[in-house]
């Protein structure tokens, strides 16, 4: 069974789920948080350090090579991209 990597919300939306590991607090969180913010076309973000995952709202689908960069930028490890 394969499940999708982007789904569409709506038709000019994508929510994507990353696993990042690292994450233990709420402040890993926000820092993850603000670091895939900044990035052009990311309209929300929810971090669960409990869970590692990242889920991420933007206005189409986002290169994996940028949001690495910027979780990597917050010092964590982007580990996978998983829904």
């Amino acid at each position: 069974m394969t499940s999708p990597t982007t789904s569409d919300i709506r038709d000019d939306t994508a929510t994507t789920v990353y696993q990042v590991a690292g994450m233990t607090c709420g402040h890993c969180e926000g820092a993850v948080s603000a670091e895939i913010s900044a990035i052009p076309g990311v309209t929300a973000v929810t971090a669960e350090a409990a869970t590692g995952r990242v889920t991420v709202v933007s206005a189409g689908p986002l290169d994996d090579a940028v949001v690495r960069a910027a979780v990597d930028e917050a010092g964590y490890e982007l580990a996978d991209r998983r829904i």
